[in-house]
């Protein structure tokens, strides 16, 4: 579902950026889930600590090279979903991860949700990377009717799925 560029080499549709690579078995769920739907993603470690001039330069250009959601995972002090949402013009999908210096994932999902007013970050229950990937393809899908009609399937399966459970 990506665009390609002058060069003919493949745009990704979605970022999914992460503050360290030990966030990547978490945040491969989104990855997985939209390359179920064709949906082209880039995926890289950004860290809003480690690397602030690189996420700034990744938050203030994404747009222009096509990205059209940021999913953004980060444990511990997780700034940095927060801190791209202030650069970017994008939506951006956090994802808060437990990490292993984490307060039992606490301290991630306070940091990522409480955003003030004017920065405004999507945010998913905490490890909960692939309702990330769920809520990119329903953002992309209210511009593209096939997506959308991904996500309406991808519903009715999910109601298919509950009926015919039987707990008896």
């Amino acid at each position: 579902m990506g665009k390609t560029n002058t060069k003919g080499k493949s745009v990704a549709s979605v970022a999914i950026i992460m503050g360290s690579d030990s966030d990547w078995p978490v945040m491969k769920a989104a990855a997985d889930f939209l390359a179920n739907y064709g949906v082209s993603v880039e995926a890289k470690v950004v860290s809003a600590h480690r690397t602030p001039k690189l996420m700034m330069d990744f938050a203030s250009k994404a747009h222009s090279r096509g990205i059209k959601v940021i999913i953004a995972g980060a444990g511990g002090a997780a700034h940095l979903p927060g801190m791209v949402a202030a650069i970017t013009p994008l939506p951006v999908i956090g994802v808060p991860v437990k990490s292993s210096n984490s307060i039992d994932g606490w301290d991630s999902i306070l940091s990522i949700l409480q955003m003030p007013n004017g920065v405004p970050v999507a945010t998913v229950a905490l490890n909960a990377a692939k309702n990330a990937g769920i809520l990119a393809l329903q953002i992309l899908g209210s511009h593209d009717k096939k997506l959308q009609q991904a996500v309406i399937d991808y519903k009715k399966e999910m109601e298919k799925e509950v009926l015919k459970k039987k707990l008896s």
